[in-house]
């Protein structure tokens, strides 16, 4: 026999005794194995009667000291002529990305197999020739997802906090990619199985930038006391003390830091801290404070620290100082550009990446979803070119910041692309961002892959630039933010005034013209818009039902949310319009029809529903399409009273009604805004 054979008579020793983490990816592997052959394969405890052999290295092994690495080897038996596997993995992580290879490579089970609707072949049997593969050493170190702005794993289960079967597919996704390290979530209950989970997957935990060391926020542990550190010294230290404890014998990349409750600047419930002099002194304190307590516990404790939002600031005025050894972790906007994050109106774009001066280690946090109740992606992929993100991501290896890489991943079935493109650049340090766009549209659009390349091409193309920087790409959450400012400032009665919230977008324009500056933008993209959907629609006509299903949910579902976000947010304009000419009647009827082409979303949202992904984006809170309705009902409501009111009778007797003697007993029940908007546009409209 000149090849080995994997089929159902495949028997597999694993190492004696067995770490959870290495117990999950057996399973994973078992399972896949009953999808490709129908049955698991056997095992037992003797390395000689088995056919595939996973051991830890041993000493003298060549990837020995090697951490997270593997080696496969098919050989000959000489004893017998039949050929045998040997699995080598120099610790926990390089078993388990070893047995994951087989899966991928050998099985056929693709790394997003479970977001993608793609299952692997049956198969007889699956020849492997002799060779040896030794996996290559990443890029980065430390590499993983922050599971951030998480609604729909939230919302997708009536569990809270999401339990095991949601987050299992995460991790084992996680891992698929080459990934290590994660955060599972944001300020879940600690009740939850996440963090746990993680860790007996195999994974490293770290933690968000709001809560150093893991430590549960302090006014969550003491609402009624003062968050100042100075007045709560010992209680902020027994929380980090606390924590660590908790996990000190664990695989931790523990975080220090120290920003205020909820994810803001601490000086905000401490105004005493009034000159960057102060902030960045106190800043300084503690986190010398936090590596002190954690040394007690930790020998050589992975210790990273996030120059992110006003650290960046402080940090680049040399008012911050690290233990050394620390890992300082660059940010980027939040749109994918190495510059300091947009607050408000507050875009001091400052560069966010060592120079020659910082002394390393440094990482990176990366978003390729965000949000920020402005214009960033959420339930659609990020609009900005993948070359582009490709250029800064080794923009910031070439600056030093290739030691760790945190990548946030939101709810991951609508960020596949991006996800495994980072996953290739983290793996390689870089990448051909066109062949890895032509390969994804090969590997999950078989059928019709060039029609499909050519839909992500214009995806990216087509994205509403709303500024001259780089980043500057539109996202979902700009088709309804905005536009619910907009409203809120029409019906307040403020249109007199500039809108203040929208200055990041518009700059000093007055109210009329800073909706006009909306309205600009939609009314340029909608027809590129309505091109791509149907573009969209032809090519998934064109595709294997379990190909077009996955196109149908990712990159055409995206496109339509974002197509119906366009055209209502047109009809919100052409309805101010009409309202600044005095002409209610039809103001009321664009205000309407904006209510129905947003409606569109919903309805996306509703047939990607199917199957396993019910309830899906049931909790669509952030970009909230369903307050976006909401704010439009409540505007035509504001309109009806501009000429219809009291009787909500006049428009439909002026426009509507066709008899010229009538008894008001008989006519005057009110029509519903939906009914008398329809017959107005008939009217109205044509």
């Amino acid at each position: 026999m000149n090849c080995f054979v994997l089929d159902v008579n495949t028997s597999f020793c694993l190492p004696k005794p067995m770490t959870k983490p290495v117990e999950h990816a057996a399973e994973i592997l078992f399972r896949d194995f009953r999808k490709v052959f129908g049955k698991s394969p056997e095992t037992t405890d003797s390395d000689g009667n088995a056919s595939v052999v996973v051991r830890y290295a041993g000493q003298g092994d060549e990837i020995a000291g090697r951490p997270e690495c593997f080696r496969i080897s098919v050989f000959k038996n000489e004893k017998d002529d039949s050929c045998r596997m040997d699995i080598t993995g120099s610790d926990d992580l390089g078993i388990i990305y070893a047995l994951l290879y087989v899966s991928e490579k050998y099985l056929g089970v693709d790394r997003f197999w479970f977001w993608t609707e793609k299952e692997p072949e049956k198969r007889e049997r699956i020849e492997i020739p002799p060779g040896v593969y030794i996996s290559p050493s990443p890029k980065v170190r430390y590499r993983g997802w922050f599971v951030n702005d998480e609604v729909c794993l939230i919302g997708w289960t009536d569990v809270y906090p999401p339990p095991k079967e949601v987050w299992m597919p995460v991790f084992e996704t996680l891992l698929r990619c080459g990934g290590n390290m994660v955060i599972p979530g944001t300020d879940l209950p600690r009740t939850g199985v996440h963090w746990d989970l993680a860790l007996e997957m195999g994974l490293y935990i770290t933690h968000h930038h709001a809560e150093p060391l893991g430590a549960e926020m302090f006014l969550r542990a003491y609402p009624d006391k003062s968050p100042s550190y100075d007045e709560s010294k010992d209680l902020y230290e027994a929380l980090w003390e606390d924590a660590i404890k908790k996990r000190k014998d664990e695989k931790v990349i523990w975080v220090l830091g120290f920003r205020g409750q909820g994810d803001c600047p601490f000086w905000e419930n401490s105004p005493e801290y009034d000159t960057p002099e102060k902030r960045g002194e106190l800043i300084s304190r503690v986190i010398h404070r936090q590596y002190e307590i954690l040394c007690k516990y930790v020998n050589n404790p992975p210790c990273a620290v996030y120059l992110y939002g006003e650290i960046t600031e402080l940090y680049r005025q040399g008012l911050i100082n690290f233990p050394d050894g620390v890992i300082k972790i660059w940010s980027d906007n939040g749109y994918g550009e190495m510059v300091s994050r947009r607050q408000g109106n507050h875009n001091p774009r400052v560069p966010s990446l060592p120079t020659n001066k910082d002394v390393g280690p440094h990482g990176l946090y990366y978003h390729i979803t965000f949000h920020d109740l402005q214009a960033s992606n959420h339930l659609v992929m990020m609009p900005s070119q993948p070359e582009f993100i490709k250029n800064e991501l080794v923009k910031a290896f070439n600056a030093g910041a290739d030691y760790y890489l945190l990548l946030n991943c939101g709810n991951i079935r609508m960020h596949v692309y991006f996800l495994d493109l980072v996953s290739k650049i983290w793996s390689d340090g870089d990448i051909d961002t066109g062949v890895h766009m032509e390969n994804f549209c090969k590997k999950y659009f078989s059928a019709a892959w060039e029609k499909a390349l050519s839909c992500y091409r214009d995806y990216f193309r087509y994205a509403i630039r709303y500024g001259e920087n780089p980043s500057d790409a539109a996202g979902d959450e700009y088709y309804h933010h905005p536009a619910r400012m907009i409203i809120g400032h029409w019906v307040r009665g403020e249109t007199k005034e500039t809108a203040k919230d929208l200055l990041w977008a518009t700059g000093e324009l007055d109210f009329p013209e800073q909706v006009r500056f909306f309205y600009e933008k939609m009314i340029n993209a909608v027809e590129n818009f309505e091109k791509l959907k149907e573009k969209c629609v032809d090519t998934c006509n064109s595709l294997r039902r379990e190909e077009a299903v996955f196109f149908k949910d990712n990159i055409l579902f995206q496109v339509r949310f974002l197509l119906s976000g366009c055209k209502g947010f047109i009809s919100l304009c052409k309805s101010f319009f009409e309202f600044e000419k005095g002409n209610y009647p039809l103001a009321f009827v664009y205000a309407s029809q904006s209510m129905w082409e947003y409606g569109e979303s919903l309805n996306v949202m509703a047939e990607s529903e199917h199957g396993k992904w019910k309830n899906f984006y049931r909790a669509d809170w952030l970009t909230n399409v369903k307050s976006t309705l909401y704010s439009l009902d409540t505007l035509r409501k504001y309109l009806r009273m501009h000429g219809d009111s009291p009787d909500f009778f006049i428009w439909y007797r002026e426009y509507i009604m066709t008899e010229k003697v009538f008894l008001e007993n008989t006519h005057r029940k009110p029509l519903s805004d939906d009914e008398l908007a329809v017959k107005l546009k008939e009217k109205l409209l044509g």
